[in-house]
């Protein structure tokens, strides 16, 4: 079955695109009422799903054309996991080393004072509706101590169902984004606890911030690595979208590169370029890979010693060919390799293409003394390396 690349679309009365995805028929129902924090540039775009929406709709907020296309990606990556969370929507356990490591991302969010742009972002959380900050420092200071104490009361008696309001929305919202639609109420109750301690250390961190204190923050190594469920819906959905990861978009490329007479060494170069990319990116997912990525990853090879020529003719030339075919393949909407290269300076010439006179005159006289059954006895000047006896066993063959 084929799909229709999503792509953005213009309308009337705006310079801006307008990105649409169909809900699709299987999932609609179970989507009502869903708040989706879709990723927008720096900060989120906020949609909620009501029971007659046929389609993801909203401003992708910029004309830059490369921007339009790096948006338009994150966003579908965005609801297709939104999307097979809703198919797999069986309760998950989680530990409790996953709850604190996704109210880790909950924490980073909070504890970055200089990054307005997601913390506005949060603005919608039902019950949480802190004010701009657009106060002076002792202001803020002031502002985040009242927070602290305020957020001290609200979990202070420890129990993780007085916390369902403030802290139920947020929690929903960033399972989402790993593929999981409900945990088990075990698991709920770690979340919630868990989130509001990362929230009291976030804001424990801006009242310092705010006070003049930007020292490192010893809390923030203390979340781990988030790492998902082992028989989870998330780790269903990955399996099952396994073929959209960079490794599988490679072996799927070589399946039909194979049959068109493409060689092995070719496939290799490409497997091991895409490898390093993961290994680099720290992810394996084909979707999530933006034009930005590539540039950084790029210019970490170089400055990692890599010649740029190798750089260009090894791994971007593999991305730009593995990507492509996926997007001709409807498996991702963009190439995020398409357009990006690195100057190359010309190799240093040291020597003219042809023979000097005294190793062509020493060519012709060995390969008119040639004898059969002698060759390796022969010896006589070459001009850059390689095997001894190739150039005169084919001048002698010509001579004869």
């Amino acid at each position: 079955m084929l799909f229709r690349v999503v792509r953005p679309m213009r309308r009337v009365g705006s310079r801006f695109p307008l990105f649409v995805q169909r809900i699709p028929a299987d999932v609609r129902p179970k989507a009502v009422g869903i708040e989706l924090a879709i990723p927008l540039g720096d900060g989120f775009v906020f949609v909620t799903l009501s029971e007659g929406a046929q389609a993801v709709r909203f401003s992708l907020r910029t004309t830059e054309p490369s921007e339009v296309k790096t948006r338009q990606a994150l966003a579908a990556a965005y609801l297709e996991t939104v999307w097979a969370a809703l198919r797999n929507d069986a309760p998950v356990h989680l530990t409790h080393r996953q709850a604190t490591a996704l109210a880790g991302e909950l924490y980073r969010v909070w504890a970055d004072s200089e990054n307005r742009a997601r913390s506005v972002a949060m603005v919608h959380t039902p019950g949480v509706g802190w004010a701009p900050d657009t106060e002076s420092h002792e202001e803020q200071e002031a502002h985040w101590a009242a927070v602290t104490v305020m957020w001290e009361r609200i979990g202070g008696e420890g129990e993780a169902k007085k916390l369902e309001k403030a802290l139920g929305p947020i929690v929903d919202r960033l399972l989402l984004t790993k593929g999981i639609r409900r945990v088990d109420s075990e698991s709920r109750a770690l979340l919630l606890t868990a989130f509001w301690m990362a929230l009291r250390d976030a804001f424990a961190s801006r009242q310092r911030n705010a006070g003049g204190d930007y020292s490192l923050d010893p809390k923030a190594a203390r979340f781990p690595e988030w790492q998902a469920p082992a028989d989870g819906p998330k780790e269903k959905a990955k399996r099952g979208a396994s073929k959209n990861s960079l490794t599988g978009l490679v072996e799927d490329w070589w399946k039909e590169a194979k049959r068109a007479g493409r060689k092995q060494s070719t496939y290799e170069s490409y497997r091991n370029s895409m490898a390093r990319l993961v290994k680099f990116l720290k992810h394996d997912t084909a979707s999530r890979v933006t034009p930005e990525d590539i540039v950084r990853f790029k210019d970490y090879r170089v400055q990692s010693g890599v010649r740029p020529k190798t750089v260009k003719d090894s791994d971007l030339a593999g991305m730009k060919t593995v990507f492509g075919w996926a997007v001709v393949n409807r498996r991702l909407p963009s190439n995020p390799a398409e357009g990006i290269t690195i100057k190359v300076g010309k190799s240093r010439k040291l020597r003219s293409k042809g023979f000097y006179d005294s190793e062509a005159i020493a060519i012709l006289k060995h390969a008119r003394e040639f004898v059969p059954g002698r060759e390796a006895l022969r010896s006589w000047p070459r001009p850059s390396g390689g095997c001894r006896y190739c150039v005169p066993l084919r001048v002698a063959a010509w001579a004869r």
